[in-house]
């Protein structure tokens, strides 16, 4: 979690030490603590303000001082090119005098084109010679983030791709779409820039180009041509715009065509004909990189630039975005992890559950109102002064827990504990601080290093910490995973979590540089800055959605607060703030302040951060791992709780992630808040994470910091249950808002985790599909329906698989939401899910207003699918024991297909699975057709067909007829209703052999 508060909140002890700046280079602060002083509990020291404030850095992107490398560095010429049969290599050289502009320019590079598979490129440019000392200031290692396979190499006449390259003026290379002879990416007109600290390489696109991802970022879906991306992990909350927690650099790019009359496809650049006919083709580019980085996108293209590393570029031809997602995450970043049945359930969370008892009556209090409770969470309350794997002895105490979480087990529900990225120091001149994990971590080489060689000290929530070093236990062999492991098994038999929620992992400190080496006798240190609730530090800010005029308090609260801003001293404007930059350095690298600013939220760095001079075992310097750190702690933990739970899937919910990270965990969209936009930005977050290969995705449902209210946490409680990932959590001391909270959210909530909890399996087999194919979850619009253009930023809707779609309503006070029916235009029936009635009088591209009603969630379903469904019980245990459901949805020719998967819900590799298949045919019968050998004993209860445009004569299921009182027909909704099968042998095991059911 995130907290920021005024610098003139922060309290100061009379313990303030002497702050000096460290030596050998270090940006470390040093305290000298007064000798005669005993640190107690009640005498705590606070870390000051100060302490996080580095340099003062304006970013290049906003410095009216700063250089365009286009209009200074030479480029590079190419020469000796050797083709091959994967495509070709050549030699790069500077095509002038080195410009040195914000790093060491590298005079010889090479070049490598390989075509790896009949849809994807490979384009690499490093430096020719690389020495054991610099390796990794431009080589991202394989063991922390793999290379995509070079596969068996597509032959000449199987590419969709090709290549061409010239030296006019200087060295460029373009890639061109075959089928289409498209340009996807060319760096004609653009120099290469190749420094030892800064890489710059660009595209021209086409005019209004829809360009997706490049997260993580709270934005609209479709990004846009003026918005400059900076990819470099931060602790900072959900800025909008700014770089946060997650680098992910990849983009999709999607552009409509239309068709001559002689079958010549036209770029549309403004494609809003709703008749004409409109093709799309999507590809994708992703830059193998970790290295801190910014992406320009401006009207005439993009730009890419990075602090290190090389161009290790990949382009997938799609040509459709499921064809570029699915390319990915086989070839690049993996598969994303299978979750267990149970982590589809409702979570409550919040910061500020005191104790057991507490948790107690929140689980009771959702089983007293009827709501679905499937896990409950702890933030940080639960830990002994903040430490992980720690409980407090008085609030959280072991045996009190153990009884607890037996009967929450034994209810069917489930426990998830959060667990901080950095390790308390305990205070070395205080017997009673002791702190084993950090003890037994020192014993196992397991934390970052100062350059030194001393251990690195930041300061995070308990105080003085220290920080594990995956990066030296991946490339050198150092103890910080197996120690971690270690810890998280020593841990559960203390306390029987079901799942791990990893937090700070960008990784966060609270102070610049070193700031405990020498001063652990201090702790344990208070941060930065009040904690909500301490000093009268309350959140007593009023709802978004609450009008003041409706309050005397509130409106005297408020005249209170126009005065004192109109009393404030306005800032003076006679000052000229002076920034902190740095140049070149021959033959080195400035490591803490390079002479490239990115747009970093936090400014420096090495603020609210390590410091990247932190050095790792084996000599690896932070500078070229930060954005790393989260992506390696998901491994470590995935691996830890393998040990916890042997052959069981690990359970993670972690917030700084990578490339590759979804194979590991699942993200939740961080420290957003109790705002209607926040509830609109995690529908573009979420998609963009399905693009990023992580489906298991959910945001802080009604809001994290700040106060909701009952209308904005009704809406969101259910536009939440349709995300994957379910959690409603909210911040210390505002309002509490668990759903029972208020009458209205209560019934809301309860409406749609009814359609939620019903279609868990159609959910559950959507994951089996990801984790099996790298299909995707939620969905856009656009990769749904790719040739209706104008739903290029259609990001107010989404699908859940191919067949559900969601319209929420996102705007207060409404009780209408305006959506769009895709397809239409081509046939497309949709249904509403409510009455199962087709939707009529629907034109293409038409904006419909809906009803929504506040409690009320638009929800409609494809015509051509079939999703399986399961009465709903208030926990997924429940729900598993309950009879099977079909909603079977018609398309117009009377067809639809779907599938089911079916295992035991928790094995990481199942010895016993099912995959049942549903096919309706003509408008005239299902076909049902199990493979594999999981058994369920479950019976078929119910079977809604929708779209049949007259009662049948008679309906049978496996040749017999069942009798009219086991189905109905709604002439005015046109749907036919199953409700009793046990005639046709569906009693019991209804997946246990193939079945067929027929009405004529």
């Amino acid at each position: 979690m995130a907290i920021f508060v005024s610098a003139s909140f922060v309290l100061f002890t009379a313990l303030v030490p002497a702050w000096t700046t460290a030596g050998q280079g270090l940006p470390a602060l040093t305290q000298t603590a007064p000798a005669s002083t005993t640190v107690t509990q009640a005498a705590e020291f606070t870390v000051p303000a100060s302490a996080d404030v580095g340099m003062n850095i304006i970013p290049n992107i906003l410095d009216p001082q700063a250089v365009d490398p286009q209009h200074v560095c030479p480029g590079y010429k190419a020469s000796n090119v050797q083709q091959s049969d994967a495509g070709f290599t050549a030699d790069l050289q500077l095509n002038g005098p080195a410009c040195n502009v914000y790093g060491n320019d590298i005079e010889d590079l090479t070049l490598l084109v390989q075509f790896q598979a009949d849809d994807r490129l490979h384009i690499q440019i490093q430096p020719r010679y690389i020495g054991t000392e610099n390796r990794t200031w431009f080589l991202l290692p394989e063991e922390l983030v793999p290379r995509p396979s070079d596969g068996s190499y597509a032959q000449a006449a199987l590419r969709k791709l090709d290549v061409t390259w010239s030296n006019d003026p200087s060295f460029s290379i373009a890639v061109k779409r075959k089928d289409t002879g498209d340009v996807l990416f060319t760096t004609e007109g653009k120099s290469l820039v190749f420094e030892d600290q800064f890489i710059e390489f660009g595209s021209s696109l086409p005019e209004n180009y829809n360009l997706y991802g490049l997260g993580e970022v709270i934005h609209g879906f479709r990004l846009g041509n003026n918005v400059t991306r900076t990819l470099f992990a931060a602790d900072v909350g959900d800025n909008p715009d700014a770089n946060i927690y997650g680098s992910h650099p990849i983009y999709l790019d999607t552009r409509y065509f239309t068709t001559d009359e002689s079958g010549e496809l036209s770029y549309a650049a403004n494609p809003t004909d709703k008749g004409a006919n409109y093709t799309s083709y999507t590809h994708g580019v992703f830059l193998r990189n970790a290295h801190a980085q910014e992406v320009l996108l401006q009207p005439s293209g993009i730009t890419w630039r990075t602090l290190g590393g090389i161009i290790d570029l990949y382009v997938y031809s799609g040509p459709k975005a499921e064809d570029v997602t699915k390319a990915y995450q086989h070839s690049a970043v993996g598969l994303p992890a299978m979750q267990q049945y149970w982590t589809f359930g409702y979570h409550q969370c919040r910061w500020g559950y005191q104790n057991w008892t507490e948790l107690q009556d929140v689980v009771d209090n959702f089983a007293k109102f009827d709501i679905p409770l499937e896990t409950i969470w702890t933030d940080i309350d639960y830990m002994k002064k903040y430490r992980d794997f720690d409980n407090d002895p008085d609030r959280y105490p072991y045996d009190e827990g153990a009884q607890f979480l037996s009967k929450l087990h034994a209810n069917g529900q489930h426990y998830v504990p959060i667990v901080d990225s950095a390790i308390y120091a305990p205070n070395p001149d205080n017997p009673l601080d002791a702190y084993a994990p950090y003890d037994r971590g020192l014993d196992a080489n397991a934390f970052v290093l100062n350059p030194d060689g001393s251990v690195y000290y930041g300061a995070v929530w308990p105080g003085y910490t220290v920080f594990p070093d995956w990066i030296g236990a991946v490339l050198n062999g150092s103890g910080a995973i197996n120690w971690w492991i270690n810890e998280l098994v020593i841990w559960s038999k203390l306390v029987a979590f079901d799942g791990i929620w990893i937090d700070m992992s960008e990784v966060s400190s609270f102070c610049v540089g070193s700031c405990g080496s020498g001063n652990l006798t201090l702790n344990p240190v208070h941060p930065p800055f009040d904690l909500p609730g301490e000093a009268g530090n309350l959140v007593l800010d009023y709802p978004e959605g609450f009008n003041l005029t409706n309050s005397s308090e509130a409106s005297t609260a408020s005249s209170m607060l126009y005065t004192q801003t109109a009393t404030a001293a306005a800032p003076s404007s006679t000052t000229t703030e002076s920034y902190f930059r740095t140049t070149p350095t021959p033959g080195a690298r400035n490591i803490n302040w390079p002479p490239y600013a990115i747009n970093n939220f936090n400014g420096d760095l090495g603020v609210h951060a390590i410091s990247p001079n932190a050095t790792h075992h084996g000599g690896y310097l932070e500078y070229d791992f930060h954005n790393l750190f989260g992506h390696q702690i998901l491994n470590a933990t995935y691996h830890g709780l393998l040990a916890v739970f042997e052959g069981k899937r690990p359970f993670i919910i972690g917030r700084s992630t990578f490339a590759g990270s979804g194979k590991w965990a699942g993200h939740w969209g961080g420290d957003n808040a109790s705002k209607w936009s926040y509830m609109f930005f995690s529908i573009p977050q979420a998609l963009s994470f399905s693009l990023f290969g992580i489906p298991m995705f959910g945001v802080d449902t009604c809001g994290f910091n700040g106060n909701t209210d009952l209308e904005l946490c009704s809406r969101w409680m259910q536009l939440s249950a349709f995300f994957p990932f379910y959690r409603n959590h909210n911040v210390l001391s505002a309002n509490s808002q668990e759903p029972y909270v208020w009458e209205a959210v209560a019934s809301a909530s309860k409406t749609a985790m009814h359609i939620r909890y019903s279609i868990l399996p159609y959910m559950y087999t959507l994951f089996a599909l990801a984790n099996k194919d790298g299909d995707t979850v939620m969905r856009a619009l656009a990769w749904e329906f790719p040739n209706e253009p104008w739903l290029a930023d259609a990001d107010r809707q989404f699908m859940l698989g191919g067949a559900i779609m969601v319209t929420p309503c996102l705007t207060q006070g409404a009780s209408t939401v305006n959506g769009v029916f895709p397809g239409v235009g081509d046939g497309t029936v949709w249904y509403d899910w409510y009455d199962f009635g087709p939707v009529t009088g629907v034109k293409a591209g038409d904006n419909v207003t809906i009803d929504a009603p506040l409690g009320h969630i638009p929800v409609y379903l494809r015509g051509g699918y079939v999703i399986p469904t399961q009465d709903p019980g208030l926990t997924t245990a429940a729900s598993r024991k309950n009879p099977w459901g079909l909603i079977v949805a018609l398309d117009k020719n009377g067809n639809a297909s779907g599938q089911l998967y079916l295992d035991d819900g928790e094995s990481l590799v199942p010895s016993e699975t099912t995959w049942v298949q549903f096919s309706a045919t003509h408008g005239s019968s299902l076909a049902i057709i199990p493979q594999g050998n999981f058994v369920d004993s479950n019976p078929l209860g119910n079977v809604t067909i929708l779209g049949v445009p007259s009662a049948p004569a008679s309906v049978k299921v496996n040749g017999k007829q069942l009798g009219s009182a086991a189905w109905t027909y709604s002439a005015e909704k046109q749907f036919l209703n199953l409700s009793d099968l046990s005639d046709g042998g569906l009693s019991s095991g209804a997946w246990g052999s193939k079945s067929i059911i027929t009405w004529s």
